[in-house]
């Protein structure tokens, strides 16, 4: 099991690690502060020590949790890519919503106050 984001990281294929990378890239450019640890055996970012957001690379898709209450405009575009009801699945097949991922992570920084 990873220790470290990095290693995990390491044990991806390359096509996902790349993939899981910019979710990485993405969530530090909101959050230039935010920290990184291994939490239910994936990456957690933090903010002030709390959990602020879970990222797991699956087979098919990368999952992102726990998703906060949107307001009602951020709802309807994440919508396509609920996978649950506080969770978004971003398919490997499809090109990462690189501009919506990062308007999510803000929701969640202006949802901690």
């Amino acid at each position: 099991m990873a220790g470290t984001v990095d290693e995990y990281l390491a044990g991806l294929p390359d096509d996902v690690r790349a993939r899981v990378g910019e979710v990485r890239r993405i969530v530090h450019e909101v959050v230039p502060d935010a920290g990184e640890t291994i939490s239910y055996a994936m990456p957690t970012f933090t903010l002030d020590g709390l959990p602020l957001l879970h990222v797991a690379a699956w087979k098919q898709h990368i999952g992102l949790y726990p998703l906060p209450p949107l307001d009602a405009e951020l709802a309807a575009e994440v919508e396509p890519y609920r996978g649950a009801k506080d969770a978004m699945r971003l398919l490997h097949v499809e090109p990462l919503p690189g501009a919506l991922l990062a308007r999510v992570v803000q929701a969640m920084v202006d949802q901690r106050g």
